[in-house]
């Protein structure tokens, strides 16, 4: 280790651990190839977002929450708005 020099950084490498790209180039060509050849290829479902819809509600407890309850208006807000009614009715009575 020199006091001197510093070291170069490493390179940036991005590893996709959910994919395997060797696998999926190897399922596009037998696909080509049966598109050639004349034979029906499947093909991958359309995205559908109604899959999906409200899931996410169930496994959060504050979302829950406020699904059950719907938008509340809290306390200072309540009072804020009060007060203010309070003195727009005594300024336009004088």
């Amino acid at each position: 280790m020199s006091l001197f020099k510093a070291r170069k950084p490493r390179q940036f490498r991005r590893v996709s651990i959910y994919t395997d790209e060797s696998r999926d180039r190897l399922q596009k060509l037998a696909d080509d190839v049966r598109r050639e050849q004349g034979e029906a290829v499947e093909t991958e479902e359309r995205y559908n977002p109604d899959k999906f819809r409200g899931t996410f509600i169930n496994f959060t407890p504050r979302a829950q929450k406020y699904k059950e309850g719907g938008s509340r208006l809290g306390w200072p807000i309540v009072i804020t708005l009060i007060f203010g009614m309070i003195i727009l009715w005594r300024f336009l009575l004088r």
